[in-house]
């Protein structure tokens, strides 16, 4: 058993570094008076089958295109913070003395870990968080434990070796999207007194992760994501993936394709968004979100904000991160603003610098 190397303390400076099933994305953040600034960020492409639902199958091939994101930046920070996808994370809050420091909890931690951790512990990395006081009881704290298999962080760090960089956080997924919901906040009245629902869809994946009062009460993900547009287009036309996928980005399309390809893709999108918030109502205490927070890649679509929140009539918005922070003369804003709403988890992680 790896025992805290993992939701790992922070260190200054650190590079947001995300990798998701196809592409790999970089943020260097600096601080500006009460805010932030974007020093530098990149979004690179990803060699097809290196990454797979988000475990890393080719270490190598990710490695050479952090490298090459890396001399694109130009930037001169070599400590980074990645996250591991929260598929990958079992939590669970327990209580503990209050009185013990560190050192004694993590002892202790250590030697009861396997009442709460189906695997077995030698294969496990095993990280905690004291929450605060508990409710149950004043001589309690209540502490929240994670659990990772240890692969899943190893080939993450071994990543970061071999492209020159130093692995100084690994965070969860979920954490860091909740970190960045910091930044949205006051794009949504009274925030932190609603229900929000923040639906992610990537590639191959949407994750949907509803907070309450700011903090992630419950966390989902589902195969689903703009790979089935690429799919469809090259299906529909006969192109390569690679094709596909420019196409999709830049234009180019026949005549037919916003009617008989994007309009249903986006209606599709819309069906996942409501079966997804159906599972989360017939698993909670909750019946219905205040706000709507669309996220990642397939967010960006033209329209699609206005869809869901006409089909489920709840206020929706399209997630920006960025929409308070100044940018850097080095940064492109135009592809910045564009590719803001998949920068969520990315941007939670550069915030690591600064806790």
């Amino acid at each position: 058993m790896s025992v805290f190397s993992f939701l790992g303390k922070k260190s200054k400076p650190l590079l947001g570094l995300d990798i998701s099933s196809t592409t790999i994305k970089i943020i260097e953040l600096s601080r500006q008076g009460d805010g932030f600034r974007v020093e530098n960020y990149s979004v690179r492409p990803l060699p097809a089958g290196a990454v797979v639902e988000k475990n890393i199958s080719d270490i190598d091939a990710v490695a050479q295109v952090v490298k090459s994101t890396l001399q694109q930046t130009r930037t001169k920070v070599k400590d980074v913070a990645l996250a591991v996808p929260g598929s990958a994370v079992i939590t669970k809050t327990i209580e503990m003395p209050a009185g013990l420091n560190d050192d004694a909890m993590e002892l202790q931690i250590s030697l009861e870990a396997d009442q709460y951790i189906p695997y077995p512990l030698e294969e496990v990395s095993i990280d905690f968080d004291i929450i605060g006081p508990s409710e149950k009881s004043p001589e309690q704290v209540e502490v929240l434990l994670a659990a990772c298999r240890s692969e899943n962080i190893e080939t993450r760090e071994a990543v970061m070796e071999l492209a020159g960089l130093t692995s100084k956080v690994v965070d969860v997924e979920a954490y860091s999207l909740e970190r960045s919901f910091d930044l949205l906040a006051d794009q949504i009245e009274g925030a932190y007194e609603k229900v929000v629902a923040i639906i992610d869809i990537g590639s191959t994946m949407t994750t949907l992760s509803v907070l309450v009062e700011g903090k992630i009460v419950y966390a989902r993900e589902q195969l689903f994501g703009g790979k089935q547009l690429t799919e469809e287009i090259q299906r529909r036309y006969g192109l390569s993936e690679e094709e596909a996928g420019l196409a999709k980005r830049q234009g180019g399309l026949p005549d037919d394709y916003e009617l008989e390809v994007l309009e249903p893709f986006k209606d599709n999108v819309v069906q996942q968004v409501m079966r997804s918030l159906q599972f989360f109502f017939s698993s909670s205490q909750y019946h219905e979100v205040d706000h709507v927070l669309l996220a990642g890649g397939v967010a960006s679509m033209g329209g699609l904000g206005e869809m869901v929140e006409d089909k489920l009539d709840t206020p929706t918005s399209v997630a920006n991160p960025f929409a308070n922070m100044s940018v850097s003369s080095r940064v492109n804003s135009a592809a910045l603003a564009n590719d803001a709403p998949s920068l969520m988890i990315v941007t939670g992680l550069a915030l690591r610098s600064f806790d």
